[in-house]
C-alpha cells in the first residue's frame, strides 16, 4: 500500500471538511424547515413513548412500564439518528441537484473519495447533534431509568452501526445518479423497508418468517438488538460483540462496494448526461 505524503493528506482532509462546511451552510439558510423537521421528530418520539406509558391503561394488564417506554424511545432514537445517517448520504446527488451545483461539484478536482468522506463527517455529526437534542427534551417528560446500563456498550454498537450504515447508504446514493427522475424517491423505500423490517419498535421475531429473512441482511436490526441489550439487559461486552462483529463487517463490505459501484455510475451519468437532469 502507498502512503500518502503529509501534505497530499492535510489537501484530502481540507477538501473533505469543506464539504463538511457547506453542508452546515445550508443547514443554516434553511433553519425554517430544519426547525420543523426537529419539531416532528421530538413530537413523534414523545409520540412513541407514551404508547409505552399507556400500555397499561390500554391493555388493563400490570406491565413494566419503565421497560415499555426505554424499549420504545431506544427504537425511536436509534432509528432517527441511523435514519439521518443513511438520507445524508444516500440524498447526496439530490442535494446537489437542488442546489444547482452537481456540475461545479462533480467537475471539481476533487477525488470522489474525498467528498463522501466529507459528506459522511456531516452526516455522523449532524446526526448526534440532532438526535441529542431529541433526547434531551424527550429526557424533561419521563423519568428514564437506566442505573446499571452499559452505556459505553451501547455507544459502541451505535458507532457499529454507524458504520454499517454509511455503506448502505453509498451504495443507495448511487440509485438518484442512475434515475434522475425516480432515484430519491426510490432512497425513501428502501428506508421504509428497513423501518419496516428491522424492529424499531418491535421484536423482530413477530414478523412473518419471510420478512424475518429481510431482517437479517438490515445493519438496524442488529444495532437496535446490541443497543437494547446494553441498555435494557445491562449486557457485558462479551455479549455484545456479536452484534458490532456483524455490525463491522458489514460497513467493511458495503463501503468500498459502494464507493466502487457509485464511481461505476458517475462515469456512466457523466457519459450520457444525466448529471444534470432532474426530469
Amino acid at each position: 500500500m502507498i502512503a500518502l505524503p503529509a501534505k497530499a493528506v492535510r489537501m484530502h482532509a481540507r477538501a473533505a471538511y469543506a464539504f463538511v462546511e457547506r453542508n452546515f451552510n445550508l443547514v443554516r439558510r434553511y433553519w425554517g424547515w430544519e426547525l420543523v423537521w426537529l419539531v416532528y421528530s421530538i413530537a413523534n418520539a414523545l409520540a412513541i413513548t407514551y404508547i409505552g406509558a399507556g400500555m397499561q391503561h390500554i391493555s388493563g394488564a400490570v406491565v413494566d412500564t419503565n421497560y415499555l417506554v426505554l424499549y420504545l424511545l431506544v427504537g425511536s432514537l436509534v432509528w432517527g439518528y441511523l435514519d439521518i445517517v443513511f438520507h445524508s448520504i444516500s440524498e447526496t446527488i439530490a442535494w446537489e441537484r437542488w442546489e444547482g451545483t452537481i456540475e461545479y461539484t462533480f467537475m471539481a478536482p476533487v477525488s470522489r473519495l474525498t467528498h463522501l468522506v466529507g459528506q459522511t463527517l456531516f452526516s455522523l455529526v449532524y446526526g448526534l447533534l440532532f438526535t441529542s437534542v431529541v433526547f434531551g427534551v424527550v429526557a424533561l417528560f419521563f423519568r428514564l431509568d437506566i442505573q446499571g446500563a452499559n452505556l459505553l456498550g451501547a455507544l459502541a454498537v451505535g458507532a457499529a452501526g454507524s458504520l454499517s450504515f454509511i455503506g448502505f447508504g453509498i451504495v443507495a446514493a448511487v440509485l438518484p445518479l442512475l434515475f434522475p427522475e425516480k432515484g430519491s424517491q426510490m432512497t425513501h423505500v428502501v428506508e421504509a423497508v428497513l423501518l419496516l423490517v428491522s424492529g424499531v419498535y418491535y421484536p423482530v421475531s413477530v414478523l412473518p418468517s419471510w420478512m424475518q429473512r429481510v431482517a437479517a441482511i438490515s445493519p438496524a436490526t442488529y444495532a437496535l438488538e446490541g443497543i437494547r441489550l446494553a441498555i435494557l439487559a445491562q449486557s457485558t461486552w462479551g455479549a455484545l460483540f456479536p452484534y458490532m462483529l456483524r455490525l463491522v463487517v458489514m460497513g467493511f463490505v458495503t463501503i468500498p462496494l459502494g464507493v466502487w459501484v457509485f464511481g461505476l455510475a458517475e462515469r456512466y451519468a457523466k457519459r450520457t448526461g444525466r448529471l444534470k437532469r432532474s426530469g
